[in-house]
């Protein structure tokens, strides 16, 4: 598990409900960075970065509606990144921050590029982990068989191997070890002791496992050209393929593209090829 090196924090939201973010701190003036994970993941995806920048960057790692520590919304409807953009611009005006670098992973991805549409001066940068403004249908359709169904295990261990048998072809690398950390990021235990998913199963009811382009994202692309622009991709990536990443970076003056080899959907940023890109993003975004 992580070292405790930050805040359990809270705000509210517009329709209130008890949002939480992780909170590390940094006396640095540079431009935090806020993460946004994906559909059914939560704040612990990104806790590895708190560590691995020691505090030279105030970090914000919240967790959406409906996951992790947040409260659940009344209204599924409200499972929307219109929504989530609303929840993190509060956010950012009660932190009195009036611009922030976003790491967005898949949805949160999505999120980012919402706000960039929405508020484009409140982004002074952005990594687009695994998504852009077209995704792949088999992807999806893999993402709509498995979200809402509410699994749970007695251990970590048999978590884990259910992950492995099921995404092997994501992480063909990953040893038990590895799979049981990634569970634990997912999964969470309840007060009898049973390992279950960390997440509103009702997040599932607005999900469109269609695919296909967004107007709307490509558009957002367009607010964004201005704005560095990290694409991290996985190389065997079933949602988001290189030829619209190379597309997006058409339409960004300052993109950049970083391909994880052996990685599937979404890479952790935890490997050593997003590590040194996102450095080197960062070198560029203060």
């Amino acid at each position: 598990m992580d070292q405790k090196n930050y805040e359990d924090r809270y705000w509210e939201s517009d329709d209130g409900l008890k949002l939480h973010y992780r909170d590390y701190a940094s006396d640095s003036a540079a431009t935090p960075i806020i993460c946004v994970p994906g559909l059914t993941r939560n704040a612990r995806d990104f806790a590895h970065l708190g560590d691995w920048l020691e505090g030279k960057r105030r970090i914000i790692m919240v967790n959406l509606r409906g996951r992790g520590k947040s409260e659940y919304a009344k209204e599924s409807a409200t499972y929307n990144p219109k929504v989530y953009v609303a929840d993190i611009v509060k956010l950012m005006d009660e932190l009195e921050l009036p611009k922030a670098i976003f790491f967005g992973t898949s949805l949160g991805g999505i999120v980012t590029m919402v706000m960039a549409s929405a508020h484009s001066e409140r982004v002074a940068g952005a990594l687009l982990n695994d998504i852009g403004p077209e995704v792949d249908t088999k992807g999806l359709e893999r993402i709509g068989n498995y979200v809402g169904q509410g699994r749970s295990f007695d251990t970590w261990a048999h978590a884990a191997r259910d992950m492995a048998e099921e995404s092997s072809d994501i992480f063909p690398d990953f040893t038990l070890n590895d799979w049981i950390a990634f569970a634990k990021k997912i999964y969470t235990m309840n007060s009898s002791g049973r390992i279950k998913l960390d997440y509103d199963m009702k997040i599932a009811e607005p999900f469109d496992s269609k695919g296909g382009g967004s107007g709307a994202l490509w558009k957002a692309m367009e607010q964004m050209e201005a704005i560095p622009t990290l694409i991290i991709r996985g190389e065997l990536s079933d949602l988001f393929s290189d030829a619209t990443a190379r597309q997006m970076l058409e339409k960004l003056k300052h993109g950049e593209l970083v391909t994880v080899p052996r990685v599937g959907h979404a890479p952790t940023l935890q490997e050593p090829a997003s590590l040194d890109a996102i450095s080197a993003f960062l070198q560029r975004v203060r």
